[in-house]
């Protein structure tokens, strides 16, 4: 499933042939994704997008009347192409732009989104989300305060949306294992030293995703069909078996949430 960074990527790519062009057609050849596509996004057509910005997974194509809120679920993906490509199997959306060019979107296991915001209307599936982790606002402080009293997992707790947006399952066993923290400690015994350590570490693993184009995994491909290649650099996600890359020990696997999860339990003791 793409994880923040490959949106953010996404959006990053799209951005510059997408802002501030006028949209002159909305087709939709399927409109049974993880919810049907609602008839008005075709409010779509006929407006400028001003720009283009994302919230947690949800990328926003922001006009005057109104925002097409986009979530690329577990194999989307966008692809900004000349009109005269041809749609292929599993294209589901095209957004025909003022410049010929057409924002494609391609779900072969339709778990992904197209929905609307009427003007400034908050969307049910924008409420009640954390902060973003790149920003001031996700800091030492504030994730103690969140975890105070929580005996839930560690790696439960910084994936849930309502604590910060974001820290999908790869990036959350990246994030830990640089930060020393076993993911089943209780998310309320960590200390204001833990917590500043965890939250850096988030925002350096996230950020050096994003800077390298987004994690490489079967369904992720960037904007223009190049893939992603976080991957070839991540330390422990998918390596249960294989030596630490600190210390040597053996990395272990075990599942948190119905999650893959693997840690080392030298670094990262419980």
């Amino acid at each position: 499933m793409p994880e923040l960074p490959e949106v953010e990527v996404s959006r990053l790519g799209i951005m510059p042939y997408v802002e501030g062009q006028t949209v002159t057609e909305i087709t939709i050849r399927q409109p049974k994704l993880r919810w049907p596509i609602p008839e008005t996004l075709q409010q779509l057509k006929g407006q400028v997008i001003r720009r283009v910005t994302r919230r947690a997974k949800y990328l926003l194509l922001e006009t005057d009347v109104g925002t097409a809120i986009v979530h690329l679920g577990m194999s989307g993906s966008l692809r900004v192409l000349p009109t005269s490509f041809a749609p292929e199997k599993h294209d589901h959306v095209d957004v025909t732009l003022s410049n010929g060019r057409v924002i494609r979107y391609h779900d072969p296991r339709r778990f992904g989104a197209w929905l609307w915001q009427e003007g400034d209307l908050p969307h049910p599936v924008l409420g009640n989300l954390g902060p973003e982790p790149l920003t001031d606002a996700f800091n030492p402080d504030y994730l103690l305060a969140k975890a105070a009293g929580k005996k839930m997992a560690m790696k439960s707790f910084i994936m849930d949306n309502a604590v910060v947006v974001g820290v999908g399952n790869i990036y959350a066993n990246e994030s830990l294992f640089c930060a020393g923290i076993h993911p089943k400690r209780p998310a309320g015994s960590l200390s204001f030293v833990e917590a500043t350590k965890l939250v850096d570490e988030i925002k350096t693993v996230l950020a050096a995703a994003i800077t390298q184009g987004g994690t490489t995994l079967k369904d992720f491909t960037q904007v223009d069909g190049k893939a992603g290649y976080f991957a070839q650099e991540l330390r422990v996600y998918g390596k249960s078996g294989a030596p630490c890359p600190a210390c040597g020990v053996t990395l272990e696997r075990m599942v948190i949430g119905q999650r893959a999860t693997v840690f080392c339990p030298q670094c990262q003791p419980l």
